[in-house]
Order: structure tokens, then sequence, then C-alpha cells
């Protein structure tokens, strides 16, 4: 039997980063996770039945950002406990937070790629992720200054 492996990201440049992971997918009873837009769609017919969907919100509006927060919160919770994964691995933003925090708790191992557009500075999720992943890799030696406990792993673009 195959572990059960989540891949979760944000939507963009992250879920870019993230989907050059693919060739493990079929290692693992997979599942993807990311913001719904208009440009990953295409993610429901080639992973069929392993994608799903968080919404997508930007904190330019506040207010709003809270509620759609709140929401996808309470769907974390319902995928998490859907999927039951073994292992998270994510390469960032925001909307992954919950999901970490939760599998943590839960004793799902946590893998967190940083983000390759970052070479000098902590991003808010590393920071929130540093304390609990069970491996923090970074794609640029550099940032070994910064997260010291971290793993140089080098780029993930191919």
């Amino acid at each position: 039997m195959k572990k059960k492996v989540l891949f979760i990201s944000s939507t963009g440049g992250h879920l870019n980063e993230l989907l050059q992971l693919s060739p493990l997918f079929e290692k693992y009873d997979y599942y993807i996770i990311t913001e719904k837009d208009k440009t990953n769609e295409y993610l429901e017919d080639k992973y069929e039945g392993r994608v799903s969907y968080l919404p997508y919100g930007t904190r330019s509006h506040l207010i709003k950002y809270i509620f759609v927060y709140t929401y996808l919160i309470i769907k974390t919770i319902f995928l998490y406990f859907k999927i039951r994964p073994k292992v998270i691995v994510t390469t960032g933003t925001h909307t992954v937070g919950p999901m970490c925090c939760l599998g943590k708790i839960f004793r799902t191992k946590i893998i967190y790629i940083e983000t390759f557009a970052n070479i000098n500075k902590k991003t808010a999720t590393g920071r929130l992720l540093y304390p609990i992943a069970d491996l923090f890799i970074v794609q640029w030696e550099e940032m070994l200054k910064i997260y010291p406990k971290a793993v140089y792993g080098g780029q993930i673009f191919n």
C-alpha cells in the first residue's frame, strides 16, 4: 500500500514550484490541494480525482479576507480528515498554514520547501513552519544562514 502524501500550495508561483515535484506523485497515494482560480482549472483533468481546491483570498480586501480565511480553515479541516495524509509537502504560502498546523497536531510529517524566489530573507510561511516542519528545505545555500536547521536541496525547477 502506497503512503498517502498531500502536496499543497497556494496558486501561482508556489503551485508552479510544487508541480515540479510531479515525478514523485506516482510513487505515492497523492493528493493536490491549491487555491481555485482560472489558471489552474486544468489540474482537474490532468490529475483526475486527486485535486481539491481551497478558496482564493487576498489580504488586500481585509474584511472579505477574514471571512474567506475562516471558510478556508473549515474546508481545511474537512479535507485533512477526508485525505488523512501521512506526509504533507508544501511550497507555501498562507493557504497552507492551517493544513500544516492541523497535520502537526495529528503527527503528520511536514516537509516545507522555501520558495526559490527568496534568497536572503524569511517568508511569512517559512517563519510559521520552520519550528514545526520535520524537514525544511531551502533552494539557495545562502538561506542556511537564516534557517540553520534547514537542508539545502538545490533548485527544484527543471
